[in-house]
């Protein structure tokens, strides 16, 4: 497929956007996961043959999309959120498109994805989860059986959130599963039986547990790892559900 895209930086980070050949006049932003990136001309949304198969499959059913680095290994820090709030500013001035958008977030980016539910969940229709983090402290903790992986994260998350690696335990302000119980946005999650970085049993049952009891249940689908890359016609299935009221 021949895209219509660009790349531009917008506070010191690399930002993509891809204009579909029928657009249906609505927006989905993707948040990646810590292996996401954008440069000046290429994304691993472009690179990794899997995931450019969900973006052709998006973009086939007439999605504009659009990302952003989000200063890499962010976790869900308070710049991340700020940054993926701005991209979606300028997006909106820039494309003819609906101001009520989607978002797919993967892993790690589901963290930032969580508190843009909360803070502009006015313009937000639906959000697809693939293989999400969802609960950041309880990811550290199981991370102490694995050390090298453990100093690793440990690591990239004090330097997302700007804290020193040995208060990083003691540091209070890194987001809470618990914040986002009362959200009712729709939610659908695609998660993988196998392979995963992030346990389910961690963080989309405990999600999924949260919203039954505040009685706005979201969907899990679980897929083996075979299938991991062919949730692109599925993901705008759900969408479309959403796009009744303009």
């Amino acid at each position: 497929m021949s895209l219509n895209q660009r790349f531009f930086q917008m506070g010191g980070q690399w930002n993509a956007v891809h204009v579909p050949e029928k657009p249906n006049g609505f927006g989905c932003l993707i948040i990646g996961d810590t292996n996401h990136f954008v440069d000046e001309h290429n994304s691993l949304w472009l690179q990794h043959i899997g995931r450019n198969k969900i973006v052709e499959e998006i973009l086939k059913c007439g999605y504009t999309l659009f990302y952003s680095n989000l200063y890499g290994a962010h976790w869900g820090s308070g710049q991340s959120v700020l940054m993926a709030k701005q991209l979606y500013h300028i997006i909106m001035k820039q494309e003819i498109l609906n101001d009520k958008i989607h978002i797919i977030a993967e892993g790690m980016g589901a963290l930032t994805a969580m508190q843009l539910m909360e803070e502009l969940k006015e313009k937000i229709r639906a959000v697809a989860f693939i293989n999400p983090c969802m609960d950041i402290k309880a990811q550290l903790e199981q991370e102490k059986d694995r050390k090298f992986f453990y100093k690793k994260v440990k690591n990239e998350i004090a330097k997302a959130y700007n804290v020193p690696v040995k208060e990083l335990e003691e540091y209070q302000d890194l987001p809470e599963l618990c914040q986002f119980q009362h959200c009712s946005l729709p939610v659908k999650i695609w998660q993988t039986t196998t392979n995963f970085t992030f346990d389910p049993n961690l963080h989309c049952k405990r999600y999924e547990e949260l919203r039954s009891k505040n009685h706005s249940p979201v969907t899990v689908t679980y897929h083996l790892v075979e299938k991991r890359y062919s949730y692109g016609p599925s993901i705008c299935q759900f969408f479309k559900k959403y796009e009744q009221e303009l």
